[in-house]
C-alpha cells in the first residue's frame, strides 16, 4: 500500500511539473506576441 502511494505521488508530481512547464511556455509565447503587436501598432497612443 505504501509503495502504491509513492508511485501515485511521483506520477502526480510529474504531471504537475509538465503542466507548469507548459504554462510557462504559453506565457512566454503570449509575451512575445504582445511585444510584436506593440511594435506593429507603433506603440501605445499611436
Amino acid at each position: 500500500m505504501e509503495i502504491m502511494a509513492i508511485i501515485i505521488a511521483v506520477v502526480l508530481g510529474f504531471l504537475v511539473l509538465k503542466f507548469i512547464s507548459g504554462m510557462i511556455k504559453f506565457a512566454v509565447l503570449a509575451v512575445i506576441v504582445l511585444f510584436v503587436f506593440y511594435f506593429m501598432t507603433g506603440g501605445i497612443g499611436a
